[in-house]
């Protein structure tokens, strides 16, 4: 059966990666719905290219630009802006799968919008689980809808489980070994990191991303996101996840089971291999990914994370641990922060200071709804523009 896609975040790296492997397949997926921030042009590429019914866009100056855009080209679809444009594409009836590919908080109400409506679900906006995993995971339940991993990590771990996997313990699990590069700076001197550019935090070794995901990458801050992420997803404690350094990114991530086993999932770095795998799930289809040459491999090496260079990975497990909404603080600290070390406001080193300065005062509560979700985040935001301009 053909599934009607909308793309959340579609000029994104996620987004561009999922048209690559929808062009490969057009006999299996018709775009409804491709939506951007302020991408103009890479948007109005991918209309033509794909003649979606709707476009969405943030706000009216980049729609009306869209608009004549696709307007010289007779395209007939029709171009919308603002946050409520994003859950009404998310839900609509015509729409089988939402590919939810929109950083950070921005993408929680569609992703929600889209659980809530039954839909198939390729997350990839981690942030909505790290934010409101109880609710997420809750809706998904009780609307009878698909919540598939694309972040590689968790996709390797889905990959690994066993086909009618309930829990751990059912599944005879021991614990999942959660993998990350170490990012660019994994062997850099511990005073030189206050001095590193943003250009130099964006050059990642192994995958290529936007800039806000390659800062968390060299913070590891994206490991910890990942680490509770993979909490929710896979119903973890403490002692049954680890995560563990691996620069090669070869091995995604790991399942380890009582009786010995490690099931591993291996691949090129190349983000089309857990979208191809998500969007043709329960079947396997070809995602234009070279295949691994194990015999130029020149070896899989794997160490401890170091917490004194990396305190993000740190942070995020305490905001794990204390529950609450300290993992909705961490969440907004952490754009904050990264936005004002993109822009060269504040020092590389500063991110985990302000995040955790912030985690100290934070008066936690639980949220019930996602507008709990939404209010605690502004709050931590405002929160966090204090300390940094301070």
């Amino acid at each position: 059966m053909q599934q009607t896609l909308t793309v959340l975040g579609a000029t994104g790296s996620i987004g561009v990666n999922t048209l690559d492997v929808v062009r490969q397949h057009p006999e299996r997926f018709r775009v409804f719905a491709l939506t951007a921030h302020k991408n103009i042009m890479l948007l109005s590429q991918q209309c033509l290219a794909f003649s979606p019914e709707y476009a969405v866009v943030a706000d009216e100056s980049g729609a009306a630009e869209l608009r004549d855009i696709l307007r010289a080209y007779k395209s007939k679809t029709e171009v919308l802006h603002g946050p409520a444009a994003l859950v009404d594409v998310a839900k609509d009836s015509q729409v089988t799968t939402v590919m939810a590919a929109i950083v950070g908080a921005a993408g929680l109400s569609p992703t929600m919008a889209a659980v809530e409506a039954g839909k198939r679900v390729l997350l990839a906006n981690k942030e909505a689980l790290v934010m409101s995993g109880h609710l997420f995971t809750s809706a998904v339940k009780r609307n009878g809808g698909q919540l598939l991993p694309i972040d590689s990590e968790h996709n390797a771990i889905f990959q690994c489980l066993p086909d009618n996997f309930t829990s751990v313990a059912a599944a005879g699990i021991q614990k999942i070994i959660l993998t990350g590069s170490g990012g660019p700076f994994r062997e850099t001197a511990l005073s030189e990191l206050q001095h590193v550019t943003p250009a130099q935090a964006c050059n990642h070794p192994n995958w290529s991303m936007g800039q806000k995901i390659s800062v968390d990458s060299a913070t590891m801050m994206n490991k910890g996101l990942e680490y509770i992420e993979a909490c929710w997803l896979f119903n973890v404690t403490e002692d049954q996840l680890e995560v563990v350094v691996h620069p090669q990114s070869i091995i995604h991530s790991m399942v380890q089971y009582l009786d010995g086993s490690v099931l591993a999932q291996m691949g090129q770095p190349d983000m089309r291999t857990p979208i191809a795998h998500c969007m043709g799930w329960p079947d396997r289809i070809a995602s234009g990914v070279e295949p691994l040459d194990f015999t130029r491999l020149s070896g899989l090496h794997f160490e401890a994370p170091d917490f004194q260079r990396f305190p993000c990975l740190q942070l995020a497990m305490n905001a794990w641990r204390s529950g609450g909404d300290y993992a909705v603080a961490l969440n907004a600290c952490n754009e904050v922060a990264v936005d004002r070390f993109l822009n060269g406001e504040i020092k590389f080193t500063q991110i985990a200071e302000f995040i955790d300065q912030i985690l100290e005062i934070w008066d936690s509560s639980e949220p019930v709804c996602i507008d709990d979700v939404i209010s605690a985040d502004l709050e931590a935001r405002e929160m966090a523009d204090k300390v940094v301009r301070a």
